[in-house]
């Protein structure tokens, strides 16, 4: 296990365990994929939260400030326990490691598609379908992204399988099959 997650698995498991008590894990989890969008978009707050210069005491009195109203207190808790003990910089390893124990919980499987455009709401149905399908479940979490790269298609991972229909891949399986040829 990566140094980084050893450090974040405990808090994630604890903020578990305290979501699933209070019956608040289903709305834990989208308050915490909202903390994670702001602190991936806002590289001003990452600095300032994980700047060495600033006393712990400060960092939870900005995270009051920011948060306190529009999330859990259980979630606030968390944010200001990582300040105290000045593990801030974990916080995204601890929400995400806090999501992906969510979702073993719940038996959901997680779905990263990559397309060089973005998705229509019939494609994402039709691939919703299918991705269930190899899954072997329901229950399908779906994190789309748009790499224009591809140049045509798409790319599903869902746990340690690969699903390339990419152009992209195409063309690099073709260049493989032609060096092989020679």
């Amino acid at each position: 296990m990566p140094l980084l997650n050893s450090i974040a698995t405990p808090y994630a498991e604890a903020f578990l365990q305290v979501a699933e008590k209070n019956n608040e894990t289903d709305q834990m989890v989208d308050q915490v994929k909202a903390i994670l969008n702001l602190w991936h978009s806002s590289p001003e707050l990452r600095q300032a939260m994980t700047s060495p210069v600033l006393e712990p005491a400060a960092k939870k009195a900005a995270l009051v400030k920011l948060f306190e109203g529009s999330i859990s207190p259980i979630l606030l808790n968390l944010l200001k326990l990582l300040a105290d003990r000045q593990r801030i910089n974990v916080l995204d390893a601890g929400l995400d490691r806090f999501l992906e124990l969510y979702r073993e919980l719940r038996h959901i499987a997680l779905a990263t598609v990559t397309s060089a455009a973005p998705l229509s709401e019939d494609q994402q149905a039709a691939l919703s379908t299918k991705v269930k399908a190899v899954a072997g479940t329901e229950n399908v979490e779906f994190d789309l992204r748009v790499d224009p790269a591809l140049i045509g298609g798409f790319v599903v991972s869902l746990g340690s399988q690969v699903i390339d229909a990419s152009l992209a891949g195409q063309v690099r399986r073709l260049g493989l099959a032609l060096a092989k040829a020679s």
